[in-house]
């Protein structure tokens, strides 16, 4: 699989988490085939939900006028994706790392949801 197309699955089983009561397993299980699988995949979500408390408390220190709760969940979940790829993973470059946000916030959500997230992860980026 695809870094990009393991992106977008780890999008739509974490997006399927925020406020569900699905299990990780069962997010997965609706995503993927059950012979799919994939190391980067695997790592994106299992590293975003159990950094996720560490990533949420990153994010809410660089949201100007925003808190998590009142974000959209596409961006929040593209947010924790790009965020956990940033800080644990070294092995992106940031501005990879940036365009791909960008790509799933056009994929999943709207241009103005690129540009907030574009501009939310710069802070990231410029530290």
């Amino acid at each position: 699989m695809k870094r990009h197309d393991a992106r977008e699955k780890a999008v739509q089983v974490l997006f399927q988490l925020d406020n569900t009561d699905l299990t990780l397993q069962e997010a997965i299980g609706h995503v993927l085939n059950e012979d799919e699988s994939d190391p980067f995949f695997e790592e994106l979500v299992h590293g975003v939900t159990e950094k996720q408390q560490e990533i949420d408390a990153a994010l809410e220190e660089k949201l100007d006028n925003w808190s998590l709760g009142r974000l959209p969940k596409i961006e929040r979940t593209v947010l924790r994706i790009a965020i956990y790829e940033l800080q644990y993973m070294q092995d992106a470059p940031s501005r990879v790392v940036l365009n791909e946000a960008i790509e799933l916030c056009k994929t999943f959500g709207d241009e103005k949801s690129s540009k907030f997230v574009n501009g939310v992860l710069s802070k990231f980026t410029q530290q």
